[in-house]
């Protein structure tokens, strides 16, 4: 007998494609696309379905919806995955659709992980989208507005699929259980897993699948769940769309004077798996974009964090980088020198390259002094209050321009307060160097 364990030869299939659906009232989430009454219901039901695009993170029932799809309009199932097929692949699936329409059957052909295409692999769908070969189905976890081509674009319809709540997790636990015989009473060890699957089903089941293996598939205990939750699993893709987007969050909680919510923000992407480094580089950009000359302690503030955490390393490091980002909360904010540097940048890639004015250039040889290079410069310093009233450091064409404008709060009060009085110094100069008509008669 003992022999026998070994012949069984079915090959292995993971919990989360058992449990895959095969209608739509047993699909799990996404109510919005699906439900009575949605778009893509209301679609299906009439049986005219077209080209779509299904863009949502990890496991939140793409392929699934895909799938059943196809079984509503009863068309065959193509699938291809961007991250292995080429061309051959695609040209096969292609023939595929075609022998299917020559028999008067629909196809769907599915790209998973389609914005790993390039742009002409993308293209080479077109014509047979355009001519009804089949119904294109594409799956991304990125922003189709930037990976991929308007014209594919223009040809599908966009569903945006959301992560599944906590609800709709143990909804698809307690599925899972029912399909593997456990009759499960106890919801706390259910609830933990769905919490830390993070929106994906297919996490959420292989963590179930895991903690069946290890207690011989009877009901779990919160031993059971939490001896499967070695590490984080939250969702945190470096470089992809929820990595900008937590980032966005941060920055704006910052500069929206929210110190708990930039905390939390912070936490959810070193949670997931972020370099603590990548964060102190944002805050030191934040302290200068949101803060400037308001609280120019922000820099240091900033600046001194990633130092910290440079030298001390995780875990110890990353309080200073908490230290830094409640600081730059609660900081008075002011971008005006971010509006200044942009408006000064965008003035000189826009105007001419001007010549430094002759007063303005320094005169280290008897020649450049023969030429008047320093000429008539005024050294501020010897000047009342250390300020040359009157004087001009632009070039000719711009003088007076302003780009520097603080606002009134922090340091920036008494920097605008000062800055409106060398003003002031300035016209009263100019008003005495070039007297009015009247003025100059008295």
């Amino acid at each position: 007998m003992a022999s026998d364990l070994f012949e069984d030869t079915r090959p292995y299939e993971p919990l989360a494609s058992r449990l895959r659906p095969s209608r739509l009232e047993d699909y799990v989430g996404q109510t919005h696309v699906v439900g009575e009454g949605a778009p893509l219901r209301k679609a299906l039901d009439s049986g005219q379905v077209h080209s779509l695009i299904f863009w949502g993170p990890p496991g939140v029932g793409k392929t699934t919806l895909a799938r059943l799809i196809a079984h509503y309009v009863d068309a065959q199932f193509l699938s291809v995955s961007a991250v292995l097929a080429g061309v051959k692949e695609i040209r096969e699936a292609v023939e595929r659709a075609k022998q299917a329409a020559s028999m008067g059957r629909k196809s769907v052909l599915f790209i998973d992980e389609v914005h790993r295409f390039n742009k002409s692999q993308q293209d080479a769908f077109l014509p047979y989208v355009e001519n009804g070969t089949f119904i294109f189905i594409g799956a991304t976890t990125e922003n189709p507005s930037f990976e991929l081509n308007n014209a594919l674009l223009s040809r599908a319809q966009v569903y945006v699929l959301k992560s599944l709540t906590a609800d709709d997790l143990t909804q698809v636990i307690l599925n899972g259980l029912s399909v593997e015989g456990v009759e499960q009473a106890d919801q706390e060890p259910v609830r933990i897993m769905a919490e830390a699957a993070d929106g994906d089903a297919r996490r959420a089941l292989n963590l179930l699948e895991q903690a069946l293996q290890l207690n011989g598939i009877r009901p779990l205990s919160i031993e059971d769940a939490q001896a499967v939750l070695v590490s984080s699993l939250r969702r945190f893709d470096k470089g992809g769309d929820a990595f900008y987007e937590q980032i966005s969050a941060l920055h704006k909680s910052v500069r929206g004077s929210d110190p708990d919510a930039a905390l939390y923000w912070m936490c959810r992407m070193l949670d997931g798996g972020c370099d603590p480094l990548y964060v102190a580089r944002r805050l030191v950009r934040m302290a200068s974009e949101d803060i400037g000359n308001a609280d120019p302690r922000a820099l240091s503030v900033a600046t001194s964090a990633w130092d910290a955490q440079e030298r001390l390393g995780s875990p110890e490091g990353e309080l200073t980088l908490a230290q830094a980002v409640v600081y730059l909360a609660c900081a008075p904010k002011s971008n005006a020198v971010y509006s200044a540097y942009k408006a000064a940048m965008k003035r000189v890639q826009t105007l001419p390259g001007y010549e430094v004015p002759l007063h303005l250039r320094n005169a280290p040889t008897k020649l450049m002094k023969g030429m008047d290079y320093g000429a008539e410069y005024r050294y501020a310093h010897n000047e009342p209050d250390a300020f040359a009233a009157g004087e001009s450091y632009f070039p000719e064409a711009l003088a007076g321009e302003l780009y520097y404008q603080p606002v009134d709060r922090g340091l920036e009060q008494k920097i605008r307060a000062k800055l409106t009085h060398l003003r002031q110094l300035n016209e009263q100069s100019q008003m005495k160097r070039y007297p009015t008509p009247e003025e100059g008669q008295d």
